[in-house]
């Protein structure tokens, strides 16, 4: 993996420098899925790159008949889990703009999810769907000792997927959304799961990010010295440590984790670590997430003023 240097403007893709996949949105724009299915296919031994592919492409899908007409014309393992995502992010679509189908919504994802993993049993993809639709019927399984707050959950189903894949990145994140606030979970519950699961995991994973990502989702910018909260001793021994033991290995993904890279980015230079930052933003070279940048304003802006603190050239006009 190799971003290279920043150049021109930010490349907000989800596909980043995931050529093969950013070919599959284009033809899904299209209305063409045989390349969706050749990407997908290919992932069927690498779980982490099928769940990021068949969710970036099933967010290109979700507006159109694509899924729904290749399940029809040519139905497998890759057409039903396209159709499984579509089908889920449209759940949650409308569960979040308070529309009232999205219940129907909601079984018709659930239908689909049990159709994917039934096509191809040992991958955790439609099961992590699943886990995504658990913050619609909220779930209330009882947790395992070792949480201070006991905060009950899908953690069944959550277990289930963890015997498929120990540490599948967005069934850790899709769990730890389960708890947040705005899905009627709690601060001290999403601050429990997410030490938790980061502790769990190995100190080279990129789920030690998860703290990250409660921090940046219980920020408040009302209360008082907000800002300031990552300076704290444990937030900066938190971000050091992820970027001495994780993003050192970085190097040897197949594609630009920008998303994690950019937890880790913006917790640095909050910390007002800014060489470390710099190193963070140079690997991502021009590739950019929208969060967490988008949780403090605007997230060009944002993105901007971390990286000119850190020395880097920005986008002219930014």
């Amino acid at each position: 993996m190799a971003a290279g240097s920043f150049e021109g403007q930010y490349v907000w893709s989800p596909a980043a420098d995931d050529r093969a996949l950013a070919r599959a949105c284009m033809d899904v724009r299209a209305g063409r899925y045989l390349s969706a299915h050749e990407v997908l296919k290919e992932t069927r031994d690498d779980f982490e790159v099928r769940a990021h592919r068949s969710l970036v492409l099933a967010s290109v899908a979700a507006d159109s008949d694509l899924a729904e007409r290749w399940l029809a014309e040519e139905p497998g393992a890759e057409a039903a889990l396209l159709w499984a995502r579509v089908a889920m992010l449209r759940a949650l679509r409308m569960a979040d703009a308070g529309d009232r189908r999205q219940g129907a919504l909601a079984r018709i994802a659930r239908s689909a999810c049990d159709r994917a993993a039934k096509e191809l049993p040992e991958d955790p993809t439609p099961w992590v769907a699943q886990l995504a639709l658990t913050r619609l019927d909220r779930p209330r399984d009882p947790a395992p000792q070792g949480l201070l707050t006991a905060p009950a959950g899908p953690w069944y189903l959550f277990a289930h997927i963890l015997r498929l894949d120990a540490w599948h990145r967005e069934a850790h994140h899709r769990f730890l959304s389960y708890f947040f606030t705005r899905y009627g979970g709690s601060s001290s519950a999403s601050w429990d799961v997410a030490a938790f699961l980061s502790q769990r995991a190995p100190a080279t994973s990129p789920l030690r990010l998860l703290p990250l990502v409660a921090l940046v989702e219980d920020y408040d910018p009302t209360a008082l010295l907000a800002d300031r909260t990552w300076e704290q001793h444990q937030w900066i021994t938190t971000a050091t440590s992820i970027h001495r033991n994780w993003f050192p290995r970085v190097a040897d993904y197949r594609f630009t984790p920008v998303l994690d890279l950019s937890y880790l980015a913006h917790a640095l230079f909050m910390a007002k670590r800014e060489f470390e930052a710099r190193e963070v933003f140079t690997a991502m070279g021009p590739f950019a997430a929208r969060m967490p940048w988008s949780a403090f304003g605007d997230p060009a802006e944002q993105l901007s003023r971390a990286r000119r603190s850190c020395g880097l050239p920005v986008p002219h006009g930014s």
